[in-house]
């Protein structure tokens, strides 16, 4: 029988390129005034894309997803009250299982918002609430904006080095940016809607700018001479048991606080993902040099909830439960999500489209 070439890779290409940045980080690390430009690039990358973010995001949409308060805030409460205690309790862990520096950047995943992209991908492809994870989703990152250097500073202490300054820098390089884009969604909505390609572009390659920066200064300070092979897989293990439980909980619980299978599918992908597009540059900005071994927990987190989400959104959309109404809500939302089919949303989910964050 003649062997054949797969048509699809079995991992995701952006984790394979993520992969390849890291490596290159190694090799070949920004030093000196390349190391400068580097970061400039880096932060530029990250504003545009909380611009883009801002201009896709329909103001009717955010108005009419306020009234769904009690999805919103069940989202809110898993993001950053559930999460960050399920992170304080790892701390038993310390030192038999986590070393201190990996504990704390697990602790950092555990503050950061929730996702914006990928959520409403797997809602749309699991049949659920899409409209509702858009809000969610954007809703969480504004908060996390001003709410996550507040808890890291609260929860880690001196290792996040918060001030005034640092929240300041975050702000400006987020939340400025995502109001601009809001402010301007008249003239260039329709424009960014039309040639969603871009986004998809600057949130990959801005991510992959700020790894390459945040893993070059961990060369370059000898960083990664303090994680072993070891430490890296009981790292794993606590990660996968940290989102079962998450997917669990915001599964279940939603069933228990009365909602419907469309709001609890938008709960589930919501309320258990992390961000990594907003969480990187929060790292580089509160960790400064040692934010290369502080965002590790945080970017296998991301590729790991990309691939178990993956999964129970197609089994979502098997479900027998799924009716013509969740249809009818995601199908409402193509101004946001184009994907008509849940093969076409998943292949963005998984790679194809601006869900890497």
């Amino acid at each position: 029988m003649k062997w054949k070439w797969p048509t699809r890779l079995p991992v995701d290409p952006f984790i394979l390129t993520l992969l390849g940045t890291v490596g290159i980080a190694a090799l070949l690390p920004a030093r000196g005034s390349a190391a400068e430009v580097a970061s400039g690039a880096s932060t530029a990358a990250i504003a545009l894309l909380f611009f883009l973010y801002g201009a896709r995001l329909s103001t009717r949409q955010a108005v009419d997803g306020l009234r769904n308060w009690r999805l919103h805030l069940t989202v809110v409460a898993c993001t950053f009250a559930v999460f960050p205690l399920l992170g304080l309790a790892a701390k038993g862990l310390v030192p038999y299982v986590l070393t201190p520096a990996l504990y704390s950047g697990l602790l950092f995943l555990t503050l950061v918002p929730s996702t914006v992209q990928s959520s409403i991908a797997f809602t749309s492809v699991a049949r659920g609430n899409v409209p509702a994870a858009i809000c969610a989703g954007s809703f969480s990152s504004l908060i996390g904006i001003v709410l996550t250097p507040l808890l890291a500073a609260a929860l880690i202490g001196g290792q996040a080095g918060f001030s005034a300054d640092s929240l300041l820098k975050i702000v400006l390089q987020l939340l400025v940016p995502f109001l601009a884009g809001q402010l301007l969604r008249r003239w260039i909505g329709g424009f960014i809607a039309r040639h969603k390609k871009v986004l998809g572009l600057v949130d990959r390659g801005s991510i992959l700018l700020v790894v390459y920066t945040a893993f070059s200064q961990g060369m370059v300070r000898g960083i990664w001479g303090q994680v072993t092979p070891a430490q890296l897989g009981a790292l794993l293990g606590v990660e996968a048991a940290l989102l079962a439980v998450m997917l669990a909980l915001t599964w279940y619980g939603g069933k228990r606080l009365g909602f419907d299978r469309g709001d609890r599918i938008a709960i589930q992908f919501a309320g258990s993902k992390k961000s990594l597009a907003a969480g990187l540059p929060m790292a580089s900005v509160l960790f400064g040099a040692q934010a290369s071994l502080a965002v590790l927990p945080l970017m296998l987190f991301h590729q790991m909830q990309l691939m178990v989400c993956a999964v129970i959104a197609r089994r979502r959309a098997r479900d027998p439960e799924a009716s013509e109404d969740s249809e009818a809500t995601q199908a409402s939302e193509d101004s946001a999500v184009s994907p008509r089919d849940p093969a076409s949303a998943e292949r963005n989910a998984a790679g194809t489209g601006p869900r890497s964050e």
